[in-house]
């Protein structure tokens, strides 16, 4: 048919899951999007990303924080990982968005203590504030993944694909 249209994303392969893995374990702040509660318009905010040990993917945030608020109170977001250099076109870089739910790390739970260890290896910085009472980790689980690896290569990845790159 002549008015078929052609898709743009390629079949995921196992260069498109190495780019992706390299985006995430590379990324250090990631570009959050949270449904805000009293519009539909979304609210989008910049954050630290690290990953603990195990993989998970995490985030530290003050619940002074709008987003803080918004993310617990929606429990999904949409997080943009990559960051294009200074030199060049932003366009032609990679960048991974995904779709995530979220869920806050207790400090009484047992996975807060390695989630504090892996962050500071990722973010040592963050020691002047990590133990402050308004601070928690969240939990990020990858859901579906649209991975833009520079122009003509879009891929679509699964919360499998994403999980098996992770650790």
């Amino acid at each position: 048919m002549a008015n078929e249209k052609i898709s743009p994303i390629r079949e995921t392969d196992d260069t498109a899951r190495a780019l992706a893995r390299d985006l995430i374990h590379g990324a250090r702040i990631a570009a959050m999007a949270v449904q805000d509660k009293e519009t539909p318009i979304p609210h989008v905010t910049r954050i630290a990303f690290g990953l603990s040990k195990d993989g998970t993917w995490l985030t530290l945030i003050s619940s002074l924080a709008t987003h803080f608020d918004l993310l617990m109170h929606a429990g999904q977001a949409g997080l943009l990982i990559g960051e294009a250099p200074q030199k060049g076109d932003p366009l032609a870089f990679p960048r991974m968005s995904v779709a995530v739910t979220a869920e806050r790390v207790a400090r009484d739970d047992p996975h807060h203590i390695a989630c504090r260890d892996s962050w500071l290896g990722h973010h040592p910085k963050s020691a002047l504030y990590i133990d402050f009472a308004d601070f928690s980790f969240v939990k990020f689980t990858p859901l579906r993944a649209d991975l833009n690896g520079g122009f003509g290569k879009a891929y679509r990845l699964t919360a499998e694909d994403l999980t098996h790159i992770s650790p």
